[in-house]
């Protein structure tokens, strides 16, 4: 699943008309242009519904695109009315976003297309199903249950302290919990806490205050690291991606170590993989 340095490299590429990988067609950008149909055809998927959202969307224009945690989201203006709405995506496990030219085949797999009067249509393509789409009014009746946004200027040390002095459970387990922090997923809580030199089934409750000024810089150090190199390209739904070049942890089982060279250990964290260094993250 696409994590915060994915969807963050994603809408900062729709937001420029960039393709969502190379070959692709470039586009004008989204953001000003006024919606003129949608369509959906996985009931699932589309919340409320499909006919509520693809009756709703037309004549909204688009003011920004923006993220929140792992969501992707578009504020929409009412012409008619001023209203603010909002136009929210969850890529899931196999979601994917391409901006092709109205008129353009929908693919198998395209089950949400939203047109715009550049003459341009967002195509989702959702292989498994497991995507969302959201059409609300107010934000928070999706977004709501999100911690904070740990790349935020007010995502600091002295915010962070009482948020992690109240956990409990292992450091992996925290900070996989989206209520915990907002986009931190498998690959960057792996990342951080080899950073932060602290064992993944490390106690929260336990951390004393070196270690949690080490695991707030080690967040935003490897998310920002994350976004430098277009997110981690894993698999072919995100192929764009140049992090896996540089994981410390993530996926290298049985490799030394960069920092002390002691070959890489993987476990199981609530069914996730989960890695580590032994000799530099001991329980």
């Amino acid at each position: 699943m696409p994590e915060l340095p994915e969807v963050e490299t994603i809408v900062r590429k729709l937001t420029r008309g960039e393709p969502a990988e190379a070959g692709l067609p470039t586009y004008p950008s989204p953001v000003g242009a006024e919606i003129t149909h949608a369509w959906g055809n996985w009931q699932n998927s589309i919340r409320p519904s499909i006919r509520a959202v693809t009756r709703t969307l037309p004549g909204h224009r688009i003011e920004s695109l923006g993220r929140r945690g792992k969501y992707i989201v578009l504020t929409l203006q009412s012409g008619a009315d001023a209203s603010v709405r909002y136009l929210i995506i969850h890529l899931k496990m196999s979601g994917r976003i391409e901006v092709r030219k109205t008129g353009y085949p929908r693919h198998k797999h395209v089950h949400f297309t939203c047109g715009f009067d550049t003459g341009y249509t967002l195509h989702f393509h959702d292989a498994r199903k497991f995507g969302r789409v959201y059409c609300v009014d107010d934000l928070e009746t999706v977004t709501g249950h999100l911690g904070p946004e740990p790349l935020e200027s007010d995502f600091t040390l002295r915010r962070f302290r009482p948020l992690i002095a109240k956990k409990t459970g292992g450091l992996k387990a925290l900070l996989l919990n989206q209520s915990f922090i907002a986009g931190v997923g498998n690959i960057y809580a792996d990342e951080a806490l080899w950073r932060a030199r602290l064992h993944p089934f490390y106690r929260a409750a336990e951390l004393n205050g070196r270690q949690v000024a080490a695991l707030h810089k080690a967040i935003r150090a490897s998310l920002n690291d994350g976004i430098k190199h277009n997110g981690a390209a894993i698999d072919w739904v995100y192929p764009e991606g140049n992090y896996q070049n540089f994981f410390r942890v993530y996926g290298r089982t049985g490799q030394p170590c960069r920092r002390c060279w002691t070959p890489i250990e993987r476990t199981l964290v609530g069914q996730r993989s989960t890695h580590f260094c032994p000799q530099c993250q001991r329980l």
